[in-house]
């Protein structure tokens, strides 16, 4: 049986509650989910602009991807929370920018996309990801 392996880094924000910013298993590797925080100043930014907030998230989630030895071409599945449908647009065009700049080979990875309240009210957009790793 393979260990569990933490994963942290201070290239993103410290976890607010009770659980890791990355757990690596086997092959697998798990980044809970991040949101819109600047890990260097530990506040929320881009208050309501749903660009912004995703791009700093996303970049959250390639930090911790990049702590535990992986990138973003690992990733086989990206789960966004939305906290309005409206934001889809916008979230998804920043989104597929990031993408292309992140999987150079084009094999992209799933998503799902979910509309949700979330734990922060400043809070319009969160993301987790799980990649495969060798």
């Amino acid at each position: 049986m393979s260990e569990k392996t933490i994963v942290l880094t201070e290239n993103a924000p410290a976890p607010a509650h009770v659980f890791s910013q990355g757990v690596k298993k086997g092959g697998l590797f798990q980044v809970s989910g991040q949101g819109p925080m600047d890990p260097t100043v530990n506040e929320y930014i881009g208050a309501g602009d749903v660009r912004v907030q995703t791009r700093r998230t996303l970049e959250n989630v390639k930090a911790i991807l990049e702590a535990g030895g992986s990138s973003v071409e690992d990733v086989i599945m990206f789960r966004v929370y939305l906290t309005t449908r409206d934001d889809f647009p916008a979230m998804n065009e920043v989104y597929g920018d990031f993408i292309k700049e992140n999987v150079p080979s084009g094999a992209l990875p799933s998503r799902t996309t979910v509309f949700v309240d979330l734990p922060h009210e400043v809070m319009l957009v969160e993301i987790d990801a799980l990649a495969v790793t060798a």
